[in-house]
């Protein structure tokens, strides 16, 4: 048999495997999981090590920017002294101890006398065809005879601590021209279209947690938003309204008071306050009672009727103030209060279009600047369906302070005058135990909502 041969009948033969070894498998099963399993282990070690890494990075982030932050005050301290400083903190928004241009721009303009046009962050879209409100402000300076510091003759107040006060004897703008759709921020929300509903129009921000807005401050945020129509109508009065006041209440709440198919009669009430003083006169903050007002405008807000706003001046008081006398949040404060006689706007007529077209689309009457104005005969409104402007005022008033919730007729018969708010207690509305003051700023007997013997009695404010 040849070589050849032999390989052939090697290659056709049938092969038999080796008969394989259960323990050698096993083995290898076994090195596959363990494998699967240290990758498992090591993966969670992983992320073991990153969840404990994050934390401790973001305290050693946090440990440095106070640092810095320490460092700079400490510089600014040492470089301006305490009331430097304190005029410096007035501008740094963010509190980081650096003034970005935008924080600056206000010091700029008090230097070269040039305020560059006003960037409102509004949602309203103006409409040059449009139809036009005008508003007139009137005001009557503070008596300062009816603050209490005028009694020993403003001993110990600083002449410049009231110069702001002072020297506010009229409104900045007499007379101003707005959009009439610009109003439109004080229609309802759709969900809010009955007589008598009530929303926030600008809600109020303060609570328990936030606690209260700085003291130390000369110039108002860049209002946003429906807060933008708030400022131009309060700027008319003075050039720094703050529409978010200091302390509670704060905001702006409507009620619509009457409707028909075509119109809305809106009561509204506005918590805001005004910064008086400038550099480096040191803050005088002064605080209204309130804003109250009315707008009757079309549902489209195409068309404003009538507004009016002012401050109330049926008590002996209405105005709170505050001023400081250091450099610091926790700086002696002084607090008084005064009447003001006067101040409010109110519209020199209907809003009223520039130009009228007929159905063609063609200008029939048109008002140039300085001309006579287009004349209009306007239909008497008939309401059908309306509330008093008493009860429409009552219920802005239970919309910020809830706790004055008129009791039902159950709760009366019960002798129950507690009604639960929100902190967790039960404010009395018993009239007899109610003591006057500002806006609301009264005093208070409040009991917790939790039965126990503790009685405390708190009194906010006047």
């Amino acid at each position: 048999m040849t070589a050849e041969e032999a390989a052939g009948e090697a290659a056709a033969a049938p092969r038999t495997e080796a008969p394989s070894c259960p323990g050698k498998e096993r083995e290898a099963r076994a090195a596959v999981s363990g494998g699967a399993g240290y990758s498992r282990r090591r993966w969670a070690l992983s992320t073991l090590l990153l969840m404990v890494a994050v934390p401790v990075i973001g305290v050693g982030v946090k440990y440095c920017q106070d640092t810095l932050v320490w460092m700079r005050h400490e510089a600014g301290l040492k470089t301006l002294g305490p009331e430097g400083l304190f005029l410096f903190s007035s501008l740094d928004v963010d509190h980081d101890l650096y003034l970005s241009p935008e924080e600056f721009k206000p010091i700029a303009e008090k230097l070269t006398g040039i305020a560059p046009p006003a960037e409102f962050e509004d949602e309203f879209l103006h409409d040059p065809n449009g139809e036009t409100l005008t508003l007139h402000a009137k005001m009557e300076p503070l008596l300062l005879e009816t603050m209490t510091k005028s009694k020993d003759g403003f001993l110990g107040v600083s002449h410049s601590s009231l110069s702001g006060l002072r020297s506010w004897k009229s409104p900045v703008v007499p007379s101003s021209t707005l959009s009439a759709a610009q109003f439109r921020v004080f229609l309802p929300p759709k969900e809010k279209g009955k007589v008598g509903d009530t929303w926030w129009i600008i809600p109020s921000e303060l609570n328990i947690f936030t606690g209260y807005l700085p003291n130390n401050r000369y110039h108002p945020p860049t209002p946003r938003g429906k807060e933008v129509l708030i400022h131009n109508l309060l700027s008319m009065f003075h050039p720094r309204p703050f529409i978010k006041s200091r302390f509670a209440p704060q905001g702006v709440v409507a009620c619509v008071r009457a409707l028909n198919d075509f119109y809305y009669d809106i009561v509204f009430r506005i918590h805001a306050e005004f910064q008086l003083n400038e550099v480096p006169n040191f803050p005088f903050w002064f605080t209204p009672g309130q804003f109250a007002g009315h707008i009757i405008l079309s549902r489209d807000a195409s068309h404003v009727r009538d507004f009016h706003l002012y401050v109330p001046n049926d008590k002996s008081l209405n105005v709170d103030m505050e001023w400081l006398y250091g450099s610091s949040e926790s700086s002696s404060m002084e607090v008084d209060i005064g009447y003001l006689p006067q101040m409010e706007l109110r519209a020199a007529g209907p809003s009223t279009p520039s130009v009228i077209y007929d159905e063609q689309g063609n200008v029939i009457d048109s008002s140039v600047e300085g001309g006579e104005p287009i004349q209009f005969v306007f239909e008497e409104i008939h309401w059908s369906s309306e509330i008093s402007r008493e009860e429409a005022a009552n219920r802005l008033e239970v919309t910020f302070y809830p706790f004055k919730k008129r009791p039902s007729a159950e709760q009366k018969q019960r002798g129950s005058w507690f009604t639960p708010s929100s902190s967790g207690v039960l404010w009395t509305t018993s009239p007899a135990e109610v003591r006057g003051g500002l806006s609301g700023r009264q005093s208070w007997k409040v009991r917790p909502f939790w039965p126990c013997s503790t009685r405390a009695s708190s009194a906010a404010g006047l």
